[in-house]
């Protein structure tokens, strides 16, 4: 009955002797060993070794039973290879279905965090292994991936009826080239060293065939597209078409703000609140705006006069006349950010690194 439950618990055992299984702490530990007496094939040279040099021990992990993490304690033989042309003098035994070479898990733990992996990738792969009472990092479970072996080709990789083109960078700003995927097969097929019209002409005329181009919005894949494949239906990307959209409409909307607020207010007796802010970049000068915006309107009602509150905060009273006579989304049409983002993120180090050396070599007065 044990032999029998033991064969359904722990399939993967069957050509082992299954000496012991214990608990300790929260693992579960099952010490077995392969039997004596019989031969094994050399890796090398295929010539079955009788012989035994030395034994040692493995230590396996293996899927969880009953929310436990297993550990399989194997004891495997290590054998002496007599055939004398072959280079290998000693070699371990690898039992099927349970060891691989330099491989400290189970082929079916193997396959579970592969499967992981697969699903969710790193972080969240890990944080399902670790439900699952196994432990993993998430920069193992990317290596496994790594390791993966490419897809085999398919015959549209050579002329794929649908053919997906866009550019990558290497160096964001500095090197871009072109990456084409097989839409149908959800595939990357090849890479370009640029994203020149040249190069993706040639590559078209090497590859023909393809009926639509699904590309991004550069004109140099367009002018290829035509070139190469005149009777291709070319097809902008969805992603493309939405970013550009979405930009163009906030745009719009932020260059006439004040002329919707008036249609808006037109012929009803109080005034409409629009959320304006919501649909404002939140950007450095937007951020600024609200920051004296709620500043000033905080010291006004303390008291403090406009004379104080322009000496206080390094501004002109005009400016904090403004600031307290107009309501946000007057004072928040005039907010764009013209300025590389860039610059403002390098402001305070520079502004830093100046007060560090006015400090260190003092104010000279010429």
């Amino acid at each position: 009955m044990c032999d029998e439950l033991l064969g359904i618990v722990f399939p993967h055992l069957k050509t082992v002797l299954v000496e012991r299984v214990f608990v300790e702490g929260d693992t579960v530990h099952v010490t077995a060993r392969t039997p004596d007496g019989r031969a094994v094939d050399c890796p090398d040279c295929g010539v079955a070794a009788h012989r035994v040099h030395g034994r040692y021990q493995r230590h396996l992990a293996d899927t969880a039973i009953a929310g436990r993490p297993v550990v399989i304690d194997l004891l495997v033989r290590r054998l002496i290879c007599d055939h004398p042309t072959c280079p290998r003098r000693t070699f371990v035994e690898q039992v099927e279905g349970l060891t691989i070479r330099y491989g400290r898990r189970t082929p079916p733990l193997h396959h579970l965090l592969l499967a992981l992996a697969l699903a969710l990738a790193g972080r969240a792969g890990a944080r399902m292994a670790a439900v699952l009472a196994v432990a993993v990092s998430r920069v193992t479970l990317i290596s496994m991936l790594m390791a993966l072996p490419d897809p085999a080709a398919t015959s549209s990789a050579f002329s794929p009826r649908v053919l997906g083109v866009d550019d990558f960078a290497f160096r964001k700003g500095k090197t871009y080239d072109t990456i084409l995927v097989d839409v149908d097969a959800s595939m990357v097929i090849d890479l370009l060293p640029d994203r020149s019209s040249d190069t993706l002409i040639a590559w078209l005329a090497e590859h023909p065939g393809a009926e639509f181009i699904c590309r991004d919005r550069d004109s140099s894949y367009s002018r290829a597209a035509i070139t190469a494949c005149p009777d291709a239906v070319q097809i902008a990307d969805r992603w493309h078409l939405l970013q550009s959209l979405s930009r163009a409409v906030e745009q719009v909307c932020h260059q006439h703000r004040g002329c919707l607020k008036k249609h808006a207010e037109r012929g009803r007796d109080q005034p409409v609140q629009m959320p304006l802010l919501d649909a404002l970049p939140p950007t450095l000068i937007v951020q600024r705006v609200l920051d004296r915006h709620v500043e000033i309107n905080r010291m006004v009602a303390v008291g403090y006069p406009i004379s104080e509150i322009a000496r206080r905060l390094g501004l002109d009273r005009k400016t904090v006349r403004h600031y307290h006579d107009s309501d946000l989304d007057t004072l928040l049409v005039s907010a764009r950010d013209r300025r590389s983002v860039f610059l403002d993120r390098l402001r305070g180090r520079a502004d830093r690194r100046g007060r560090e050396r006015r400090q260190q070599y003092g104010h000279r007065s010429r």
